[in-house]
């Protein structure tokens, strides 16, 4: 499967509640495994320097329920882009030597000596790769390996039950470590997505459900059945573990054609893990594939004894959970109410939901905190059908306007746009749907997931040489204080050349959209002036139509006749203006 870039689509509370966001970012190994890591990548920091960089804080006040609902998504998002940031870095990772230089000494014995693995850790152990994943994730990626092994206890034994199921090893549940450390909101470059990183097309192949409104890829039960089921296809395909696992990285197609130009005689009577590793010494297969299993085996031998390699585990309860079934569109607001929890632990719970409601028209499993299941469903009987979303959809009709509609509801209309944001660019149109948020804050939240659900809370920024705090606030019109809160920076914090800050991701799309604007509106005066000098010469002047004008207001401006107009630039009666046409204005 296809690595993990960023993350996260949960955080739009964040967004909503005015709290911006941010985004992360290779190892190159050397002959000498801990001189290679400390070369390859950017020097490993100290424990109080990761926990800033790692975690958003919370706000400076945090005083309502929607500020501690923010703040708890801020933190899943940073700690979702800090994974993505170190497991590019692991898979950047280049050879020290060439492809056909690096070997495997079977037999050798493995570390702890009472320790089993129901894989092959024990012959292949010593591999040169596996020795330089050893060293990187004792060394640079230390903080973020103790974070993943703190979480694997959550899902280990849900993992290795489903495996079991399809006859394979429950030691593969390592392959989660290294896709994605254990992260549901996992979400690659290559849009793999979820723990299990799976690709849209393999997911619905395997009868994950990927649409708008739901994405059974972050499910982590639904795509752990679904790993398992595919795990065991690739070893009924090839007969090996290892070779099932390079498969499921790169593709089955992509394996199968190196082992046919490898043209091994010794696999006449089929495949082991020791074909693997003859595979790896041929330049038949990608480097990452070649380090997908000396990665996992490295991964199993770490996680099988973390203690031996330095980490301290306080691992996460296991994933325990009671459900409750719903059968139409349903807010998780609505269900965290019920519930007496957060959005943000039905969220947690439940990341395939990604407009933070179930499905219309469908009948929907919804995870809620053990013990709360009985409680839960019996409170959600007693509600009207009305009240199982805190928002109405609202169908605009001819003449009506943003304030007419809020005033209709009794809301204010910045909540209305807040939970519609189309509506700051446009007034609404007979025909147009619109999320009407009833229920405070957030449901103006979950209202505007329903509208448009964004894949992303925070994005990183890089600060350049000369920049400062409040330049980087003014441009993203965010305030310094919100800047210092996001990234736990004192009030006398310096920034320095090349530190990364977290940024709200809708604060970096309105910088963006200022910037379109601003290029537009120079490039507009631009060619209106240079038209305006050329016309001048033979009589005539082109004008860059702007948005709301007509042939009547620009016949008005210009002193001519709205039929001259038409005859220049030979429109018809019914001929209409689109704004950034160019037209010929008459002498």
């Amino acid at each position: 499967m296809k690595r993990i870039g960023t993350a996260l689509s949960l955080a739009l509370l964040a967004a909503c509640a005015g709290r911006p966001a941010s985004a992360p970012g290779a190892v190159t190994p050397s002959p000498d495994h801990s001189q290679a890591v400390a070369q390859a990548t950017e020097p490993a920091p100290t424990r109080q320097t990761a926990a800033r960089e790692a975690d958003i804080p919370p706000a400076p006040v945090v005083d309502t329920r929607i500020d501690h609902e923010a703040t708890a998504e801020l933190n899943v998002e940073a700690d979702s882009a800090a994974d993505a940031e170190m497991l590019e870095k692991i898979d950047a990772s280049r050879p020290a030597v060439a492809d056909d230089a690096a070997g495997a000494d079977a037999g050798t014995a493995v570390p702890g000596g009472g320790v089993t693995w129901d894989i092959d850790v024990a012959s292949f152990n010593s591999h040169d790769r596996v020795q330089y994943y050893l060293d990187l994730f004792q060394g640079p990626a230390r903080e973020r390996m103790g974070i993943w092994l703190n979480r694997m206890p959550r899902y280990e034994s849900m993992i290795r039950e489903r495996l079991q199921q399809q006859g394979l090893p429950g030691d593969m549940v390592y392959l989660a470590l290294i896709e994605s450390g254990f992260s549901n909101v996992a979400t690659s470059s290559a849009r793999a997505v979820g723990m299990w990183q799976f690709m849209r097309g393999t997911g619905r192949g395997y009868g994950l459900r990927i649409d708008g409104w739901v994405d059974e890829r972050r499910d982590p039960v639904k795509a752990t059945v679904a790993a398992a089921r595919f795990l065991h296809d690739l070893r009924e395909r090839f007969g090996s573990l290892y070779l099932a696992a390079a498969a499921y990285n790169a593709g089955a197609g992509k394996v199968g054609r190196g082992l046919d130009r490898m043209d091994d005689e010794e696999d006449e009577d089929g495949y082991s893990d020791s074909t693997f590793f003859r595979l790896y010494d041929t330049r038949f297969i990608r480097r990452e594939t070649k380090d997908y299993v000396p990665k996992l085996i490295a991964a199993a031998l770490i996680a099988k004894e973390p203690a031996r390699y330095g980490f301290h585990v306080t691992p996460a309860e296991a994933l325990e959970t009671d459900s409750i079934v719903v059968p139409d569109m349903t807010g998780l607001d609505v269900v965290a109410r019920l519930a007496d929890t957060t959005v943000a632990a039905i969220a947690d719970l439940n990341p395939q939901y990604l407009r933070l409601a179930t499905p219309p028209h469908a009948h929907a499993v919804v995870r809620v905190p053990a013990g709360r299941g009985e409680a839960t469903a019996r409170a959600y009987a007693e509600l009207a059908p009305a009240d199982r979303v805190s928002f109405r959809d609202h169908v605009v009709t001819k003449g009506q306007t943003t304030g007419a509609i809020a005033q209709r509801y009794g809301i204010s209309a910045s909540a209305l746009i807040e939970a519609n944001p189309a509506l700051r660019r446009r007034a609404p149109r007979a025909g147009q749907h619109v999320i009407v948020p009833l229920g405070g804050p957030m449901s103006t939240v979950v209202a505007r997931r329903i509208a448009a659900p964004e894949p992303a809370a925070v994005q990183i920024y890089r600060v350049r040489r000369g920049e400062t705090l409040s330049g980087i606030a003014r441009r993203y019109h965010v305030s310094v204080r919100q800047l210092r809160a996001w990234n736990r920076l004192s009030a006398k914090g310096q920034i320095r050349a090349g530190q990364r800050l977290r940024i709200s991701a809708p604060a970096v799309q309105r910088a963006r959209q200022a910037e379109k604007r601003s290029v537009a509106s120079r490039s507009t005066t631009h060619v209106t002036r240079l038209a305006g000098k050329a016309g001048e010469a033979r009589g005539t002047v082109t004008h860059v139509v702007k948005r709301g004008e007509t042939l009547t207001s620009l016949a008005r401006r210009y002193g001519v006749t709205v039929q001259a107009l038409r005859k220049a630039n030979g429109m018809s009666a019914r001929s209409q203006l689109k704004a950034g046409a160019a037209i010929r204005i008459p002498a």
